[in-house]
């Protein structure tokens, strides 16, 4: 019987071959009381296996110089979670106070960690409970005597190249399995858009489709299966018509793939000579080599909160700027955009801000940059990290989440504070290094002028800025279909921001996802928008889309699309202003 399901479309492309199911360890232990005489015996049971699983990881590590270059950082985050105290301590307390068995220990601690995760406002970081699992399923498979990541390999006879894996979740290090057997596509029940699974998905160019819920229970081993990764479906059992029509896609596709690949060093310049700017989304230092792959002219967004993953306090000034070090010397002279740490007050970072910080709306709470303002210490050894490191190249600072003016008058005046400090000690930097702001908040678009007066240049956050406006979590199921990037009032804002910076003579920039879209990629243009800031593998197709604009002809059809009121309507001259090439 044929049917279809639908998920997160994060990973383009096509894959057609046969489903090829993976068992995942349970976390539904059971629950036993010990003797007392036996508790001891118990710790040292769960710090063998977390011994063990330090060993896989370290072992992991060894054999990735083939892997995309992600797979190491995950493995690396994996392995600063596993060392957390939150899960390699606790537990044991757990065991001790309450006569535990260690699985039952670990899952309930992670079910803690889990459920603070998940109350993180910003994307990237609440879906890192993802981890937090993989992590923790490690662990159990370990004590459960069923060590070692999902059984991802080909089956005996078959080749990877036909094979669709399906599971319930993928780590990592799971995915890694990817590079020996040459799966051509992958299918989760769970995961988001910036999950590190769909983070390597990107990066290695497999078709992906997460957040099936069901697909693990629904689909058997052998059938066959179409994975859409561009619109986020997934064809099970297809009629042979479908798999002729999926089959001419999926070779078109591949013909144009490799079209992009020659376009690595060709400047992104429009077909009335416009040069635009393309520049890299990167969360850490690992990214560079992605970057530098894709021929992206620098970082526009270095999203600097990966130093807190994994662990519960603030990293040290000497932490940050070896992290800032190794990315300016790998990015070898092209300029960095850094960003100051964008953290909400979901997770009690710093022991000594209390648990009175959480808040039931924390997406409205103290974060960001009222987050960095509130904690001045920690502020400046940021500050200080990134000012030290401004001297090995062209390093620019970015400021998330403003709304108030006076934020940017604070923010000049703590930059200042740790200048006068590296003076005192006679240590250099980059005295003209340029400060901007990420325009992401209703207020800060509308008064945009505010903040133009003030900066070098602004920074437009679309995801951050279309939930705002509409006043929708695009992670929550229940509203995530009225998340709309082409609500007019989105469009307005975007148009107003664009247009009111190139009056002031700012350089304005868009670093969410509506930049990496490259249906979208016309409609930026039009709307004055010269410089982009996306994932590294999507720079090759935006950039082709750049060149077969001619901004002249395009502008004109763009503002009479931004009159338009529907959604709906605008998406149809979108398509039409797409459709010319």
């Amino acid at each position: 019987m044929s049917f279809t399901l639908h998920g997160l479309a994060v990973s383009n492309g096509i894959a057609i071959g046969q489903a090829h199911l993976i068992s995942q360890a349970t976390l539904e232990v059971s629950h036993l009381v010990i003797a007392p005489r036996m508790v001891e015996k118990e710790v040292a049971r769960f710090e063998t296996a977390l011994t063990h699983v330090r060993d896989e990881f370290k072992l992991l590590k060894v054999g990735k110089e083939n892997s995309p270059t992600d797979i190491g950082a995950f493995i690396d985050l994996h392995m600063m979670i596993l060392a957390d105290p939150e899960l390699s301590e606790v537990p044991k307390q757990i065991i001790r106070e309450r006569r535990c068995n260690a699985e039952w220990a670990i899952v309930q601690q992670m079910e803690i960690l889990v459920a603070q995760f998940e109350q993180i406002d910003d994307v990237y970081l609440r879906e890192r409970s993802f981890d937090v699992r993989q992590v923790v399923e490690r662990v159990v498979r370990e004590l459960v005597g069923k060590p070692g990541h999902a059984a991802v390999k080909a089956p005996k006879g078959s080749k990877g190249e036909n094979l669709i894996v399906v599971a319930h979740d993928l780590s990592p290090s799971d995915v890694m399995a990817f590079k020996d057997q040459h799966f051509s596509s992958f299918v989760t029940d769970v995961g988001g858009a910036t999950s590190h699974t769909a983070i390597l998905a990107r990066g290695m160019g497999i078709p992906a489709v997460l957040g099936l819920h069901n697909a693990r229970q629904l689909i058997r081993d052998k059938e066959t299966l179409i994975v859409d990764g561009t619109r986020g479906v997934l064809i099970v059992n297809p009629d042979a018509r479908i798999l002729e029509e999926y089959a001419l896609k999926k070779s078109q596709l591949e013909i144009e793939r490799s079209k992009l690949k020659l376009l690595k060093t060709a400047r992104a310049t429009t077909l009335d000579r416009v040069k635009i700017e393309l520049l890299a989304n990167i969360e850490e230092p690992s990214d560079v080599a992605a970057v530098i792959e894709s021929g992206a002219d620098g970082v526009g967004l270095f999203r600097t909160e990966f130093i807190f993953l994994g662990r519960g306090d603030m990293p040290s000034e000497e932490e940050q700027y070896e992290a800032y070090r190794k990315t300016v010397k790998g990015m070898e002279g092209r300029p960095i955009t850094i960003r100051t740490f964008d953290l909400g007050n979901d997770k009690n970072l710093h022991s000594d801000m209390g648990e009175d910080r959480k808040r039931d709306n924390p997406a409205l709470g103290l974060r960001s940059i009222r987050l960095s303002l509130a904690d001045p210490k920690s502020f400046q050894a940021q500050l200080r990290a990134i000012l030290r490191v401004s001297k090995l190249g062209k390093v620019k600072i970015l400021i998330p989440m403003l709304s108030h003016a006076h934020q940017v008058d604070q923010t000049l005046a703590a930059l200042e504070q740790a200048k006068s400090s590296l003076r005192g000690e006679k240590i250099a930097f980059d005295e003209g290094i340029e400060i901007g702001g990420m325009i992401e908040v209703p207020a800060a678009a509308l008064a945009v002028g505010l903040f133009l007066r003030r900066l070098n240049f602004i920074s437009i956050g679309t995801n951050d800025l279309i939930q705002y406006t509409l006043a929708i979590d695009r992670s929550d199921e229940q509203v995530s279909n009225l998340y709309d990037p082409l609500h007019p009032a989105v469009l307005m804002l975007l148009e107003h921001i664009i247009s009111s910076a190139e009056k002031a003579k700012i350089p304005v920039s868009m670093c969410g996802e509506l930049a990496g879209d490259s249906h979208l990629t016309r409609l930026l243009l039009g709307m004055g928008l010269r410089q982009f800031s996306m994932y590294p593998a999507q720079i090759p197709e935006v950039k082709q889309k750049i060149k077969q604009s001619d901004i002249s002809e395009i502008t004109p059809i763009v503002r009479r699309i931004l009159r338009l009121e529907e959604s709906a309507k605008i998406q149809e001259q979108i398509e039409r202003l797409n459709s010319n090439r």
